[in-house]
């Protein structure tokens, strides 16, 4: 069920993706040749609309989009009104930047339905834990996760604090001493601690071993969470793309300095490993995991690279400079070549996992 579950997902970005160049296209009256449904070869010819084939392929991962007017040595395309380079520039970057377009607005909306079903991330003065550390003072005196803090006394006088900063204030200076936290649980029940913040914490722990925040999910009208929901969504799309786009940079740094691939860059059989914990979580971390991958999806394309949706659209901006047309097969050339660099690096980081896999 779970590998069912990835193959559906994989297959909703890639249709989404494409979708993005069909709508386009025919925005523009474009004549586009065939819409897939997964790739080929060809199981079934499912109906003709407008000129345009929908057909149903073996391989069920994704799907593909043909334009009628890619092969500018083809004198019936090349002669031809509805042929994709015989449109303005600005058409044509349309229709491939359509593509991305639809993969962040996916991964938009994918944030705003978990958000509707979560609550709204809303900024507090509250402290809420979030993460109880193992082996800390605060696990040892069975403080638990998403219990908020309401009180904090010491030599019983009572210690005013406001929001996660002014927390971690005021228990600085009372490290090494006894303190006395009043929490409420997440079932609503009061819980009184003792507890001493140590003086020299771990590396990347506090003193009191837990991680805190100030952030609710708090639960608005119905009506009004699908559009806080879609406003939470663009944040934390634009959030994983600037995330993305820096992972990306690395990447290719790596490879150009010849440091190779970063150690957290994963392939298919990687990311089909984070599903499977994903997928036992549940649906809502299920979805939450494919607007991530349809944000990297659309990172990913736009970039300026040979093959991918980025690379053309580099292509048509020579063509806009330079005021003429390269010859299809130069272009053809360089996309080949940059699409036989992505399925080696492909390999390589697939031929990795692979290895994680089987190591002990």
């Amino acid at each position: 069920m779970q590998i069912v579950v990835f193959v559906l997902m994989l297959s909703v970005l890639v249709l989404v993706h494409e979708f993005g160049h069909f709508i386009m296209a025919r925005l523009f009256k474009m004549r586009v040749e065939e819409f897939g449904i997964g790739l080929p070869p060809r199981a079934k010819k499912l109906f003709t609309n407008k000129g345009t084939l929908f057909s149903l392929n073996w391989l069920p991962i994704g799907g593909f989009v043909k334009l009628f007017g890619e092969d500018m040595d083809d004198p019936a395309q090349a002669g031809s009104s509805e042929a994709f380079f015989n449109k303005p520039i600005w058409q044509r970057a349309g229709v491939l930047t359509a593509g991305v377009i639809m993969n962040f607005l996916l991964g938009v909306f994918a944030f705003g339905i978990v958000y509707t079903y979560l609550g709204i991330p809303t900024k507090t003065d509250k402290v809420i834990i979030v993460e109880v550390g193992k082996n800390t003072p605060a696990e040892k005196v069975g403080i638990m996760t998403e219990s908020q803090i309401t009180k904090v006394t010491f030599e019983n006088n009572e210690v005013v604090f406001s929001g996660v900063s002014g927390f971690i204030q005021q228990i600085d200076p009372l490290k090494g001493k006894e303190i006395e936290l009043t929490l409420v649980t997440k079932e609503g029940k009061e819980q009184i601690v003792k507890i001493v913040p140590r003086l020299t914490p771990p590396q990347g722990e506090g003193a009191l071993g837990v991680a805190l925040s100030d952030v609710e999910m708090k639960m608005y009208p119905i009506w009004q969470r699908p559009f806080r929901g879609v406003v939470v969504g663009v944040t934390e799309s634009w959030a994983w793309g600037k995330e993305i786009t820096v992972s990306l940079g690395k990447l290719l740094w790596g490879i150009l300095t010849g440091k190779g691939v970063p150690k957290d860059v994963a392939g298919p059989i990687g990311i089909y490993q984070v599903s499977k914990q994903v997928y036992k979580v549940g649906w809502v971390a299920t979805l939450q995991f494919m607007a991530i991958l349809s944000i990297n999806l659309a990172i990913l394309n736009i970039m300026p690279f040979p093959a991918l949706d980025g690379g053309r659209v580099f292509f048509l901006g020579i063509e806009k400079i330079i005021g003429k047309r390269l010859k299809n097969r130069i272009e053809g050339y360089v996309h080949t070549v940059g699409m036989f660099f992505l399925i080696g690096l492909m390999v390589l980081i697939t031929v990795r996992d692979v290895i994680k896999l089987i190591r002990p």
